[in-house]
């Protein structure tokens, strides 16, 4: 096995978890926000969505899923279109709101098969180029890879859990 494979194993575990945050909610539920300023379900699942997104394609030399597959249109949300949700005020948490849970998948399912499209063309070797400069030391693809990874399963972690909370209070 190599790196590549297992980056996809982990996106894939990261899909896996996306996909059970989400299901069976509805938009309300989705929008809940259980203290009134968290972070909801929705608005973490979409933001560590489209941070994938992002730096897989800026790493990739693609387009995002998010504007190259039409899901900017489709979410239709009050932000810019470039808005990762990194820096957020509790304005911009609520404007993320989704209609159709099934929509967050399907975006997250786009996001991650570019993903997975992007790690099948690597090697080894790819993962120590120097990927963004702005920073002491320059971050390479490896470590650019991994930070996804972590944010990704750190915001899933939380969806899950909130989405534990919702499920108690509505029981």
């Amino acid at each position: 096995m190599n790196g590549s494979d297992l980056l996809a194993d982990a996106f894939g575990r990261i899909r896996d978890e996306v996909r059970d945050a989400v299901a069976g909610l509805d938009a309300q539920q989705l929008a809940i926000r259980v203290d009134g300023t968290s972070n909801s379900v929705g608005w973490l699942v979409w933001h560590l969505t489209r941070v994938q997104d992002d730096h897989v394609a800026d790493v990739a030399g693609l387009e995002q899923v998010w504007t190259a597959g039409g899901f900017a249109d489709r979410f239709a949300l009050s932000l810019p279109a470039a808005s990762i949700g990194y820096g957020h005020t509790t304005e911009e948490v609520d404007a993320v709101r989704v209609a159709d849970p099934a929509l967050l998948v399907d975006y997250h399912e786009a996001v991650h098969d570019q993903t997975v499209r992007y790690l099948a063309k690597i090697t080894d070797g790819d993962f120590d180029r120097v990927v963004d400069e702005r920073w002491e030391p320059p971050v390479t693809l490896g470590v650019r890879l991994i930070s996804v990874v972590s944010d990704d399963l750190q915001h899933v972690g939380q969806a899950a859990f909130l989405r534990g909370i919702i499920e108690r209070r509505q029981s």
